[in-house]
């Protein structure tokens, strides 16, 4: 005789149901439509009663309107520095720390930051189904036809554009700070290089989906002065848009106390990624 399952509310309901669609949607990514989304399959996998789920959603529109609301509000993407490998970045700031208190020398080990990390984060988000769900919700939330339901998406897709780019100004601020940079004169904001280095990862992200050679790619060149590197076209565009927005800063002195603070800045940073 199958156990009977235990009653759980109609919250309970609407949460599993819910978290059960978007991880199947986050599995197969979004397409234009929702309509290859099986209403009895979520059931099943959420493991809720069809009497409990129909109380919930009468019909399949109602409950797909629900789950587009669903996602959007957890579209929060990965950020480009924000989620760079502390590891990574430790191992090459710490191992040229004697030569830090060059500017030039500082100039090429920031290149080097920045040629790493794209290349490590854009694969991530090249290959992340719930980067391909993000973009598809933004490419395609304008043919609702509901108005009010539109609208509730544009602004949770807004909310999450900005938790996006407020990640990475403070990585970019982070970095700048440890390697002593400085925005160049009339560069308004940390804010401002953030949106042009999302704008840029995120086209590409989403040309290399019709075109893999975008991903795999790599070109020879010293662009930056930081000598001769195989550069991916993500890393080319955000060390691009850096080094028009960067310059290092003529007041550091870099210094033994200097050398020190950074190293236990970044050994903290370390360990707080981590624990996190």
């Amino acid at each position: 005789m199958p156990e009977r399952r235990r009653r759980i509310s109609q919250q309970q309901t609407q949460e599993r149901m819910l978290a059960a669609a978007v991880g199947q949607v986050n599995a197969a990514g979004l397409t234009v439509s929702l309509d290859h989304l099986s209403f009895e399959a979520v059931i099943a996998e959420a493991d809720v009663s069809r009497t409990a789920a129909y109380r919930a959603w009468p019909n399949k529109e109602l409950f797909l309107n629900d789950l587009v609301r669903e996602l959007a509000r957890a579209a929060t993407p990965r950020a480009v520095v924000e989620n760079a490998s502390w590891g990574l970045i430790s191992g090459l700031v710490l191992a040229d720390a004697a030569h830090l208190a060059d500017p030039d020398e500082r100039w090429r080990l920031g290149v080097e930051l920045m040629r790493q990390a794209a290349d490590g984060d854009f694969a991530v988000m090249h290959a992340s189904a719930e980067w391909r769900t993000y973009l598809a919700l933004n490419a395609t939330f304008l043919s609702i036809t509901d108005p009010a339901l539109r609208a509730e998406v544009q602004v949770a897709l807004a909310a999450a554009q900005q938790r996006f780019v407020d990640g990475i100004a403070a990585g970019w601020q982070l970095l700048a700070g440890l390697l002593g940079f400085r925005l160049r004169a009339g560069v308004t904001s940390f804010d401002t290089l953030a949106a042009m280095v999302s704008a840029s990862v995120r086209g590409l992200v989403l040309m290399a989906l019709a075109d893999p050679a975008i991903a795999s790619d790599r070109i020879e060149a010293d662009p930056f002065g930081g000598g001769t590197a195989a550069w991916s076209l993500a890393a080319l565009g955000c060390a691009s848009i850096a080094a028009g927005f960067l310059e290092p800063d003529p007041d550091v002195v870099w210094d033994a106390a200097r050398t020190a603070a950074l190293r236990a800045a970044m050994a903290a940073q370390s360990l707080a990624t981590a624990g996190s």
